[in-house]
């Protein structure tokens, strides 16, 4: 697991299990949906690094909710590198689409969705909140790494917005 530590962006890596030369790495991805502008450079790096480590030892996928932030910032990324991309949908029990943000984060969400070579679309929850933490539950369940983009502060849950990353 990757933990983005402090605001300077430190990095410590804690593998998951162990990535076989055989088998593909899967790599999930969760973490703020407003990313401020100075961190974008180091966040990115990060990521494409985390590709190119995994993929030096054989092929990658990469697991999305496509959410504003972290999520879009990590999919474009591996598109642009060929990763193949899974967008897993919350079950929102209405449209996700549109819980995303404004017209500039939706149509980011479209793109990237029609560029993905899978989706899955998770069972409809009670609550939008729960729908959110079931697309982070599954994707910490069926990846081999996860990339946290997170800034070091505790951690303020609003509507739609939970808490995945626990330190280990």
């Amino acid at each position: 697991w990757w933990y983005w530590v402090g605001r300077r962006a430190s990095l410590t890596v804690l593998p998951r299990v162990a990535a076989s030369v055989e088998r593909t790495t899967r790599i999930g991805v969760t973490g703020h949906r407003d990313l401020p502008e100075p961190v974008l450079e180091c966040v990115s790096a990060g990521i494409l690094d985390e590709f190119s480590r995994q993929g030096a030892s054989g092929p990658v996928e990469a697991f999305s909710a496509l959410a504003a932030g972290a999520d879009q910032l990590f999919a474009e990324l591996a598109l642009r590198g060929g990763i193949p991309l899974t967008a897993v949908i919350p079950g929102t029990g209405t449209d996700y689409e549109h819980q995303l943000g404004g017209p500039a984060v939706r149509l980011a969400f479209r793109r990237l969705l029609l560029a993905c070579a899978d989706r899955v679309d998770l069972p409809v929850e009670r609550t939008q909140e729960e729908a959110y933490a079931a697309a982070g539950r599954w994707i910490v369940d069926h990846t081999d790494r996860l990339v946290a983009v997170w800034d070091g502060e505790p951690a303020i849950v609003h509507p739609g917005r939970v808490r995945i990353p626990q330190p280990v």
